[in-house]
């Protein structure tokens, strides 16, 4: 197995076989994609967490003990996202939710997406949701803070096409299948 102790342990804790063996796969792959990048063996690519930019806990970003290569990785059922990137750089992916749901998440959303999803017919909301969100979720795992920042605080927009960018930062949707939105931010550099 090429998963550290770390992994280990966190792939024993999924109580459903199922997750346990998406955690695995998607761990593996990200080692393979580290060793690509690196030229480590990928049971020897030691990765850390950075400290939490908001806190400074250890829970920020995971990172190479050895520095860049930036990565980032998502997963989502059957599949698994991961960018490699001299800058950081952060990625998403989420099944295009059911319309309740989407009800209830908007509210979290900053108040011109909350507008532009309110002005769309109702069977174009989950989606115009979805990609809001995996946009939101790539930069905020990019800069490194993850939902600790807040959804509301900054906007990339709901429409399809180009996201809005944050200042230093490019959000890229990602085209994946109907049933799912994915997004890539990287820092410009």
């Amino acid at each position: 197995m090429l998963l550290d102790a770390a992994e280990r342990r966190r792939a024993r804790a999924f109580d459903r076989p199922q997750d346990r063996l998406r955690y695995v796969a998607a761990h593996t792959a990200l080692r393979l994609v580290l060793c690509a990048g690196t030229g480590v063996a990928p049971r020897h690519v030691a990765l850390i967490r950075q400290p939490c930019p908001v806190c400074g806990g250890p829970h920020g970003s995971p990172a190479l003990a050895d520095g860049p290569p930036y990565f980032s990785l998502a997963y989502s059922q059957d599949l698994c996202l991961i960018a490699l990137a001299r800058t950081p750089v952060g990625v998403d992916l989420e099944r295009v939710p059911p319309p309740e749901a989407v009800a209830s998440l908007t509210t979290t959303l900053h108040p011109r997406e909350q507008s532009e999803l309110d002005r769309l017919p109702g069977h174009e909301r989950a989606l115009a949701f979805t990609r809001a969100w995996v946009r939101k979720e790539a930069w905020l795992k990019g800069i490194g803070t993850g939902l600790t920042r807040g959804l509301s605080t900054d906007y990339v927009g709901t429409g399809a096409g180009t996201a809005a960018q944050p200042a230093g930062w490019t959000i890229t949707d990602v085209t994946v299948d109907p049933t799912r939105a994915a997004a890539i931010a990287v820092r410009d550099g």
